[in-house]
């Protein structure tokens, strides 16, 4: 159910995306607030950030993470083209759901990478699951945001 509710997420993101143009997403999903690029452009950090803490591997665009995720829109960092975030989105998902799709269901009940194994002793709903629900909510959020530009 939870990974059903990810990939719904993802589904839905991405469709998003398809249907708005590169002007839409330029534009801020409200006044003051971040464009439908820097959504994407953190979108894509967030979610490659999952490979390392799930288990999965090194994360694919390790420079998003400054750009994206530890700094506001109005930075001055340089930042990826919208195509090349299109893109950076469609591989990172595509690795994602390979992996997603090898988990056993008790695989989901084992600890994600950030905490320790005498922490989640302790608290052990601090697993992959609990990650991957966080994960889908926070898209749904965003994807929330990025549907204000459909009107523009």
């Amino acid at each position: 159910m939870a990974v059903d509710a990810w990939d719904t997420q993802n589904s839905r993101l991405s469709k998003m995306l398809e249907t708005l143009s590169d002007e839409q997403l330029a534009a801020e999903t409200a006044p003051g607030r971040n464009s439908g690029t820097y959504l994407l452009g953190h979108s894509t950090a967030v979610n490659d950030a999952l490979l390392p803490l799930l288990g999965f591997g090194e994360r694919l665009y390790p420079e998003l993470e400054d750009v994206f995720l530890k700094n506001p829109e109005n930075s001055g960092l340089e930042k990826p083209s919208l195509a090349e975030l299109k893109n950076y989105w469609d591989k990172v998902n595509s690795e994602l759901a390979g992996h997603i799709a090898k988990m056993k269901p008790e695989d989901w009940f084992q600890r994600h990478n950030s905490v320790s194994e005498e922490d989640f002793a302790k608290e052990p709903h601090r697993n992959k699951l609990n990650i991957l629900i966080n994960r889908a909510n926070h898209q749904s959020y965003h994807l929330g945001q990025i549907a204000y530009l459909k009107s523009r």
